[in-house]
């Protein structure tokens, strides 16, 4: 009798797919402290106001009435009218007023490369599996230095209109990949993002610390990766 697909072995992967911040990079939540106390943002004020903004339904999220965060990830806003928006919701520790120019530039200055992440992602690469790079902009001017031997393939959500955790992201990385989401493994720092993969397919991997994020992946990919 022949088994059905919901019957048979997983499909082994054939391509990894990574988030940037917070994954290629040291944790978002250190660039974020770092730029709160450099701007004198009220931290606290700070985080409720991601917290209401992207904790808002995706799908509701759409057009000219969704809120600027979403807008942004999507290149709906651009970087300085969202740094406009940004600064005359937040507040200063001291009572000044806060300078919006140049506002996201410094909200992600903290970012050090991660360089643990990036030669498990060469690793992966060289042992003949594709790659994906898959990352919600925020108007940031990414360092693409060495993506050439990074990534077979990039998904920026402003250069494609749309963001995760919306599912037609991680099917449009897919094919570009050319594999089955359920060939891809992916790996965020955000767990809703990882749960939205794993809803069209994919296998995820929710990424805390490198060491660990690692090892996940060598046993998905049955691989000896070398740590530096």
């Amino acid at each position: 009798m022949t088994e059905s697909r919901s019957e048979a072995a997983p499909l082994r992967p054939r391509a990894l797919v990574v988030d940037y911040g917070g994954v290629l990079t040291s944790p978002l939540d250190e660039a974020m402290h770092a730029w709160c106390e450099g701007d004198r943002i009220d931290n606290a004020h700070f985080r409720e106001l991601m917290a209401t903004w992207l904790g808002q339904p995706s799908a509701s999220q759409t057009g000219p009435g969704a809120n600027p965060a979403y807008r942004l990830e999507r290149g709906e806003l651009t970087g300085p009218e969202f740094e406009r928006l940004l600064a005359s919701e937040l507040r200063s520790v001291d009572g000044r007023p806060l300078t919006a120019d140049g506002m996201l530039r410094r909200m992600f200055a903290g970012f050090q490369a991660a360089p643990a992440m990036h030669d498990a992602v060469r690793q992966v690469r060289a042992a003949g599996h594709r790659t994906a790079l898959l990352s919600n902009s925020w108007g940031l001017d990414y360092d693409r230095t060495g993506w050439g031997e990074l990534f077979d393939v990039t998904v920026i959500s402003g250069e494609v209109g749309l963001r995760k955790p919306e599912p037609e992201i991680y099917l449009l990385t897919a094919e570009r990949l050319g594999v089955s989401p359920h060939e891809c493994v992916f790996v965020d720092d955000l767990g809703p993002n990882v749960r939205a993969a794993e809803q069209v397919g994919m296998t995820g991997i929710r990424h805390v610390d490198p060491a660990q994020t690692i090892a996940e992946i060598a046993a998905h990919f049955r691989l000896d990766l070398a740590v530096a």
